[in-house]
């Protein structure tokens, strides 16, 4: 492949915020394969779909023959990136780290297996910062790190000048650290190009000037853009603030799915075009051919959850959309209730007694009075397991719960309850 189109391609798709040097990366690129990392701090079990979009880039350097090397940053999570954070980060503790770096690990590994992608070479800076003598480090490498122009940097800045904050110079070193990455790398495995977020622009620049003053050579840095929804909400996460995690064990596949088919319409053929491997060519016909938007979110969020949880789990999660919005509940399995029950919709604990539906329904907040209750249900607007009940007085029984344990109460066709016995 020519490795100029990749960049091209990158583009078209809004996958650059800035790069280093764009003609000559061109150049290196259009005569050789070259190695690329990325770096993940371990600050929990699980990335998030945050992490996605400087994964992907990965991936399409691999697609055209690239080698990846995936930094997981134990030793840089136990100081915490400063970068545009309002205030100082919590130390974690260094045994949860230790585990996450490992669980990090293999859901990378799994994310580009499931892509039929090479595993990618996996690094922990740990290894190197372990062996380090503080004298040494300052002597040669903290010589090399202006303290004018790393005040002067707008994420560091911000600190600074916020009232009450400031930074400790716990996470003002992190600069340096993130440095020396790229040189270890560069040294251990001739790394020419790191990736990161926008935010990263600043420690990414330390490290390509470290390479230069140290090894004399050129390296090269490439940062992909830090999203928001259209709401402002951070990308990544809910309305309520919920992260959406790319464990399914924090998030189910079914919120997983649920979260792409609730974005903006304005964005949903830009994120085809960032979130897929789909041709441009192609997104753009889908954009004429069309007429429906939801067709296309659909699209994407099959795709992306494909992507990352795998084709069954794509199954069962149209097999619950389908179930909840007109299809038969019965068609659900007891692993598609036990994603409802985690975080797909509401639900309510009930005991085995004497349980009138009316009463459950203002329990649940699905009604909010006796009266509202009865009136819904005399107008049909309530179901059980997605057959309308029409008796106020209705009284569940055991034909009712489903494995003996779970019941889909729903009003309307949007508001649905999990009652589970």
């Amino acid at each position: 492949m020519d490795t100029l189109i990749l960049l091209d391609e990158l583009k078209n798709r809004g996958f650059i915020s800035k790069v280093s040097d764009e003609s000559n990366l061109e150049s290196i690129l259009l005569n050789s394969d070259i190695t690329v990392y990325c770096g993940f701090d371990p600050t929990s079990n699980s990335l998030h779909v945050g992490h996605l979009l400087p994964l992907l880039c990965l991936q399409w350097f691999q697609k055209y023959g690239h080698k990846i090397v995936i930094l997981v940053g134990y030793a840089t999570s136990l100081i915490g990136d400063p970068s545009f954070k309002s205030q100082e980060r919590k130390l974690g503790i260094p045994t949860h780290m230790l585990n996450w770096s490992s669980q990090i690990s293999q859901q990378i590994v799994d994310f580009f297996e499931k892509n039929n992608l090479c595993s990618p070479i996996i690094v922990n800076n740990y290894d190197w910062f372990k062996k380090i003598n503080v004298i040494d480090f300052l002597r040669d490498i903290g010589k090399f790190f202006s303290i004018n122009k790393m005040i002067s940097r707008k994420s560091v800045e911000m600190r600074i000048n916020r009232a009450g904050q400031g930074i400790s110079f716990t996470e003002f070193s992190y600069n340096l650290l993130q440095s020396y990455d790229f040189l270890q790398l560069y040294k251990k495995h001739q790394v020419m190009l790191q990736i990161g977020g926008s935010d990263q622009w600043g420690n990414i620049s330390s490290g390509i000037n470290l390479v230069r003053r140290i090894f004399h050579k050129q390296v090269f840095g490439l940062t992909v853009p830090l999203l928001t929804q259209d709401n402002g909400i951070k990308f990544g996460k809910t309305e309520n603030n919920k992260i959406i995690w790319l464990d399914s064990n924090r998030t189910t596949p079914y919120a997983f799915f649920q979260f792409w088919l609730n974005i903006s319409d304005t964005q949903v053929y830009s994120f085809l075009k960032l979130f897929t491997f789909l041709k441009i060519s192609e997104i753009d016909q889908l954009k004429r051919s069309l007429e429906n938007i939801n067709d296309a979110k659909l699209l994407l969020a099959e795709l992306i959850t494909k992507m990352v949880h795998g084709i069954n789990q794509v199954n069962a999660v149209k097999r619950i959309t389908q179930s909840l919005f007109g299809g038969n509940i019965m068609d659900l399995t007891k692993s598609d209730f036990l994603q409802l029950k985690k975080d797909g919709i509401p639900y309510f604990n009930l005991n085995s007694g004497i349980n009138f539906l009316k009463h459950i329904l203002v329990q649940s907040h699905l009604c909010s009075s006796i009266s509202e209750s009865k009136r819904v249900i005399s107008g049909f607007g309530i179901k059980i397991n997605g057959k309308k009940v029409m008796n106020p007085e209705y009284l569940f029984c055991k034909d009712d719960q489903i494995f003996s344990k779970y019941t889909i109460l729903s009003k309307g066709k949007k508001n649905h309850l999990l009652l589970c016995w």
